[in-house]
């Protein structure tokens, strides 16, 4: 289904990143976002992970990029262990190039990556700026000096 968003950028100024998500939701090939499998989970208040099935796929040919709130995770397999593999009688492990793009919350970050048995795990942490975190502002008493009118 398609919307049609051309009202919501007339009216609004400032939703721009908001309005090109919800583009981008609605006009998702459903056959290019299911591979690699992938999990997010929720591991603390202000953290996640990001779990990639990357079965097959060696550290040196992984890549993962973090640009304008934007994770971006793309493999791709040296050309070499493609020539070198010999004559499949069966090929059931999918080791194609593959680029996943995630958006990011403001403030939230990348913070580290390992790849263990065969998955990949990318830990987010979201941390707000000093400047943007609420802060209790005291109340104190106003000087209540009274000016005496003279009488002239």
């Amino acid at each position: 289904m398609r919307f049609d968003l051309t009202p919501l950028y007339r009216s609004t100024v400032g939703f721009d990143r908001l309005a090109s998500i919800l583009d981008q939701v609605t006009t998702a090939d459903a056959a290019q976002s299911t591979y690699p499998p992938y999990n997010i989970e929720k591991t603390g208040e202000n953290a996640w992970r990001i779990t990639i099935a990357v079965a097959g796929f060696a550290e040196d040919e992984l890549s993962i990029e973090s640009r304008e709130g934007l994770l971006v995770i793309s493999g791709r397999k040296a050309e070499t262990e493609e020539k070198d593999a010999g004559a499949f009688l069966h090929r059931g492990i999918a080791t194609r190039a593959f680029e996943r793009r995630f958006q990011l919350a403001d403030h939230v970050r990348a913070q580290s990556a390992t790849v263990e048995n065969g998955l990949l795990h990318v830990e987010l942490v979201r941390e707000v700026p000093e400047a943007l975190k609420p802060r209790r502002i005291a109340i104190g008493k106003a000087d209540a000096g009274l000016v005496e009118a003279k009488a002239a």
